[in-house]
């Protein structure tokens, strides 16, 4: 078996020494990097620390101001509900002639304003004015024989008393007396049938008002009852609203009624005590002052209702919102605290919300800039010490 060269074994031991002394070396090295580095942190450390403790503390914040009221607790709330109804006449009426004839004249026209007793339209009267002289021209006859009759009558007396004539022809001349006493009593009659009939020809106005409608024109015939005029009255407005089954008021109670956008005070008339099978609502009836809105126009009345539920009126600004459908405000407790409460929203207006909850009275309520602060934090209330 050969021997191994001499040379080529020396070549390998110095190649191993070699590369064992260059480990070692960058182990060393490596060693002495890291030691010298813990050393460099460790030295900024204290160095920090030195300065740290040699520096000031800082001054702390003060409470910062806020804003406070007391709750006061309620035992409900008024809310205003709205209705809508409609501006009506007090009274209307189709105006018409009792008895049928031939119109002569019509007076008035839609739209105009009319006063108690004005003349608004008439109706021929030919045929009751000759009668009426037929009936006074009978009349002056009854009257002539009623004179003859009383004289015959007085002569029966007289006779009578001196014995010259009989019971017999005293009774007939009263009777005679008597018969055409009755038959003028009876022209009268007929007589004040006509100048009534003659009345009637002329329509009048039953109140003051304006003429809505005007149904009829000069020369048209028309029978009794026909209507002729449709009549408004002016004057204090009425307004006919729905409510429902909850409003109870007192004849004389006053809500406010808008027109328009014009307010006026509704006196209240009448709430009919039955129920509208259709709206289910209970009709009342209002007295307004004298509006120029049209009848038919549209009005709007407010009815206060009181709620009752315990709670409190907080500003808007006061109320925190939480998570999804949660709202919250803050309070303070004895140390000045902020403490948040949970509240239910019951009712909101413009500027403030009627809230029910973790609520006592007097609780001081912080009434602005929930956003400002945190729950813990220490405030100071403006106008404490």
């Amino acid at each position: 078996m050969p021997t191994p060269d001499r040379p080529s074994v020396r070549f390998r031991l110095r190649s191993a020494l070699m590369r064992g002394v260059r480990l070692v070396l960058t182990l060393s090295v490596t060693a002495f990097v890291i030691g010298g580095a813990g050393i460099a942190v460790w030295q900024g450390s204290a160095l920090l620390a030195d300065r740290a403790a040699a520096a000031e503390p800082p001054v702390a914040a003060p409470p910062l101001p806020v804003e406070i009221v007391p709750l006061r607790l309620e035992a409900g709330f008024a809310v205003e509900r709205q209705f809508l109804g409609e501006v009506s006449a007090r009274q209307s009426a189709d105006l018409s002639f009792e008895l049928g004839g031939q119109i002569t004249e019509v007076l008035v026209d839609e739209g105009q304003a009319v006063a108690v007793g004005d003349v608004l339209a008439r109706v021929d009267t030919a045929l009751l004015e000759t009668d009426e002289r037929r009936i006074r021209a009978a009349r002056a006859a009854l009257e002539a024989d009623l004179d003859a009759a009383e004289r015959r009558f007085a002569r029966q007396v007289e006779l009578k008393a001196r014995g010259f004539s009989p019971e017999e022809a005293l009774e007939q001349a009263r009777a005679s007396v008597d018969s055409l006493t009755a038959r003028i009593a009876e022209t009268d009659a007929a007589l004040q049938a006509v100048t009534v009939r003659i009345e009637k020809a002329v329509l009048r106005a039953p109140y003051a008002g304006r003429i809505a409608a005007r149904m009829v024109d000069t020369g048209a015939t028309v029978a009794g009852g026909t209507p002729i005029f449709r009549l408004l009255e002016t004057g204090p407005a009425e307004v006919r609203v729905g409510l429902p089954s909850w409003v109870e008021a007192a004849a004389g109670t006053r809500w406010t009624v808008s027109i328009d956008g014009t307010d006026h005070t509704g006196t209240l008339t009448a709430l009919r005590p039955d129920i509208d099978p259709e709206t289910r609502t209970r009709t009342a009836l209002l007295q307004i002052e004298e509006t120029t809105a049209p009848f038919g126009a549209i009005a709007v009345v407010a009815v206060p209702q009181t709620i009752e539920a315990q709670g409190a009126w907080v500003p808007r600004a006061a109320l925190r919102e939480g998570a999804p459908g949660v709202w919250t405000v803050l309070a303070l407790d004895a140390e000045d605290r902020v403490r948040p409460a949970v509240v239910e929203i019951l009712h909101a207006e413009a500027d403030r919300l009627y809230v029910r909850g973790g609520l006592s009275d007097g609780l001081p309520l912080i009434t602005g800039g929930p956003h400002r602060i945190v729950p813990g934090q220490r405030v100071r209330p403006l106008g404490a010490s």
